[in-house]
């Protein structure tokens, strides 16, 4: 690869963490920049005890973006978390980027996001409209669903006997955060001119909430059975266990959109990009059992 310096903004989050040390297994240090919200923090030391330059990266700072941008060619923008304004904070981002001359933008988007039913995918299409009417090259990860998204739920499934949801019979085509990041770094990273390019990122294999909750049963030796919810009572059942009403709408909201066959995906475009098989449920799950 050419001596392209890359930054990945929201380098301190979960998604974020794994793809700089993705890219630190084919570049020198010196090529990756990690933006984050704290350079104080504990991520930011752990980035700079690598000798992985850390500057600060606010969405929310549109001034502040445009310098911390300034010399990257290739920007890793990860979707920000904050639900209702994160459009207008990828907007700040996308402005900075042009303005600091960065040559490619690779965001990561939401699963088929352009016919999507699910109502998280609103903000990532007005995201790529923007990114559109940029004039700045860019790529879309359009991610399907973390696999750690169901596996965050064994907990109480196991202390309940009982595994929650919406999805009916729907099948989930999920990987592992690890897979989305290993596709995240081979965009970045790749001589072939990305601009342009759509991704539609997914597991290999599909599961039903059915046999997720089986394979936990599997993997704990302890019974654990799918119990299907209506939307609103799976919303209703998020609040009582204490998730803010709008974010446990939105996932009641994909339940239902995943039981009607939007979070299923057979292309395999994941795996093709980042080289590798995707990372089975089945062990996902397995060590969240172990903890």
């Amino acid at each position: 690869m050419t001596h392209a310096r890359i930054l990945v903004a929201a380098a301190s989050g979960q998604l974020g963490r794994l793809v700089v040390d993705d890219l630190l297994e084919s570049l020198p240090a010196s090529q990756i920049v990690a933006g984050v919200r704290n350079p104080d923090g504990d991520a930011a030391k752990a980035f700079a005890a690598k000798a992985v330059e850390v500057r600060k990266v606010d969405y929310a700072d549109s001034a502040g973006l445009a310098n911390a941008f300034t010399g990257i060619d290739r920007l890793l923008l990860i979707s920000s978390n904050a639900v209702g304004s994160r459009a207008s904070q990828h907007r700040n981002a996308i402005a900075a980027a042009k303005q600091a001359g960065v040559k490619l933008i690779a965001y990561t988007s939401i699963l088929r996001a352009d016919t999507t039913p699910l109502g998280l995918a609103d903000e990532h299409r007005q995201t790529e409209a923007a990114l559109r009417q940029s004039g700045v090259p860019f790529a879309l990860l359009r991610n399907g669903w973390y696999t750690e998204n169901y596996a965050a739920s064994i907990p109480p499934a196991l202390a309940h006997g009982a595994f929650l949801g919406a999805a009916g019979d729907g099948r989930l085509s999920t990987a592992a955060r690890a897979d989305y990041a290993r596709a995240a770094a081979a965009v970045l990273t790749s001589e072939e001119d990305q601009g342009g390019r759509i991704y539609e990122l997914a597991g290999d294999d599909a599961f039903t909430l059915s046999e997720f909750a089986a394979e936990i049963a599997k993997a704990s030796g302890k019974p654990v059975v799918y119990k299907n919810l209506s939307e609103p009572e799976f919303k209703a059942a998020l609040v009582g266990a204490g998730l803010p009403e709008g974010f446990a709408g939105l996932l009641a909201d994909s339940d239902a959109g995943a039981a009607k066959g939007a979070l299923f995906d057979d292309s395999r475009q994941l795996s093709r990009l980042t080289g590798r098989p995707t990372t089975p449920y089945a062990q996902t799950v397995a060590a969240a059992v172990k903890g």
